[in-house]
């Protein structure tokens, strides 16, 4: 392989695990395997008024965590040889913030497309994804962060990516909660916005955390005509890695 065409054809990868459960979601509970990439251009938790921190941080928090032993380059072929390995027919592209990578990204999901795989790409909202990412992809699931995230507004929340991926007609705007009283800051961003469908998930890194936290917000959450979801990994793996 050239070097001209390496990059193209390679991803910065975190881990790649399943068969598993989609745990978020309009796709909760469907049988899939994860592809969690490198990088991300924000820092949720990091800054003032944080109610809940990121809870993958080992996927740029270079502070912490040492990318050299985090991070894998890999060939598309081989991310697809370990997917094709546990018989799924979804895959979840998530983060970091996958679309950082989104002109490596291509080669791989037209690879998913024509293995009939259907395939849902997590992102914070803040890129707007290529034409070519859009026609390859079932459905972005967007999670905009709000004040509870602690990065401020001017970084998180970028008009010309949220409304791109809006209007690809393949978004859910899933947005995280630990009070009712954050309802307002999402209905803020909604409204600003013109987002739909909402979805609000309960922060939370363990099982009695999400339960507390959706049971509290359930009510709240119908009277504003949202959808809520839980954390289905969460309720049956807690916090463990790369389930």
């Amino acid at each position: 392989m050239s070097g001209a065409t390496r990059p193209a054809m390679t991803l910065l990868v975190a881990e790649i695990f399943g068969p598993t459960f989609q745990g978020e979601g309009f796709s909760l509970g469907r049988r899939a395997a994860f592809v969690r990439l490198g990088r991300c251009n924000l820092d949720c938790g990091q800054g003032a008024g944080a109610t809940w921190a990121c809870d993958t941080p080992y996927t740029w928090d270079w502070a912490r965590y040492d990318p050299a032993v985090e991070l894998s380059e890999l060939t598309v072929a081989d991310v697809v040889g370990r997917i094709a390995a546990m018989g799924v027919d979804r895959v979840v592209v998530t983060g970091g913030e996958p679309l950082v990578q989104q002109h490596r990204l291509v080669p791989f999901l037209a690879a998913a497309r024509d293995r009939g795989w259907a395939v849902e790409v997590e992102t914070n909202g803040t890129i707007a994804p290529l034409p070519e990412v859009v026609a390859l992809v079932e459905r972005f699931n967007v999670s905009p962060k709000t004040a509870n995230s602690g990065v401020p507004a001017a970084r998180a929340l970028r008009r010309r990516a949220l409304e791109a991926l809006r209007d690809t007609g393949r978004a859910v705007f899933k947005f995280v909660v630990a009070d009712a009283a954050e309802l307002d800051d999402v209905a803020r961003v909604v409204d600003t916005f013109g987002l739909a469908p909402v979805m609000v998930m309960p922060a939370g890194t363990t099982p009695e955390e999400v339960l507390d936290r959706g049971r509290k917000l359930a009510d709240p959450v119908l009277a504003r005509g949202w959808h809520l979801t839980t954390r289905l990994h969460v309720l049956l793996w807690g916090d463990e890695r790369c389930r």
